[in-house]
């Protein structure tokens, strides 16, 4: 494959950032829904706490993780995966709440994608200087259903990537409420986050929370 070329595009109204088919930044985005997504947030890490997950290759990972949907998103020295029960607890994850699919979908449907219905979200908590090395969501059954991604708290700088790791990023300022699409043409783009700049964010403190809406399983 030949390497992803990155144009900018501002559009209004609603403020948006055009890139390569496939791809929307949604500035602001998810904040209508910010209460319902924070006290959500709140009672799905209550039934399962962050954790730092270990990579196939012994590693820890940098941001720490849970998850809530039918499946979620695990890391250990088996692999990467996806498991109905949550390793830490031996239960089911919690449910996957009203305000992060209505976020989804209508984000979705924004982007281009009509109809999608997430079953699964990871969700990350990044502290100051963790960062999210270059990779592509591929663990899913449905690649056919786009990646919808909300960043809450602290800004962040996305790292857009191109269909290849050798692509050089395009680097994209993410604030409060911002929400990140792709799919289609862009749905195995590699992707991360470069390290979290110290700071304090008026609702969430001394971190950034990303919400990673996804389906995980075939419809």
């Amino acid at each position: 494959m030949g390497r992803c070329v990155i144009e900018l595009e501002l559009i209004e109204p609603p403020e948006q950032v055009r890139l390569p088919p496939g791809v929307r930044l949604l500035r602001g985005f998810s904040l209508p829904w910010e209460a319902a997504l924070l006290a959500d947030i709140n009672r799905v890490v209550a039934a399962a706490p962050f954790r730092h997950m270990i990579t196939p290759g012994g590693q820890r990972m940098s941001a720490a993780m849970t998850n809530c949907g039918s499946v979620g998103w695990i890391s250990d020295r088996s692999g990467y995966r996806y498991a109905s029960l949550d390793p830490h607890t031996g239960q089911p994850w919690p449910a996957l709440p009203g305000s992060f699919s209505t976020l989804a979908r209508r984000a979705a449907e924004a982007a281009g994608f009509v109809g999608f219905a997430p079953d699964a979200c990871l969700i990350n908590r990044y502290a100051p200087g963790t960062r999210m090395s270059l990779h592509q969501d591929r663990d899913e059954q449905d690649l056919n259903a786009p990646i919808v991604s909300a960043s809450l708290g602290l800004p962040a700088v996305f790292l857009l990537g191109g269909l290849e790791r050798s692509a050089r990023p395009v680097r994209l300022p993410l604030a409060h409420g911002d929400v990140i699409v792709w799919g289609g043409p862009a749905r195995m783009i590699f992707h991360g986050v470069a390290p979290i700049v110290a700071g304090l964010h008026s609702g969430l403190g001394r971190q950034r929370i990303n919400l990673t809406l996804r389906r995980a399983c075939p419809t």
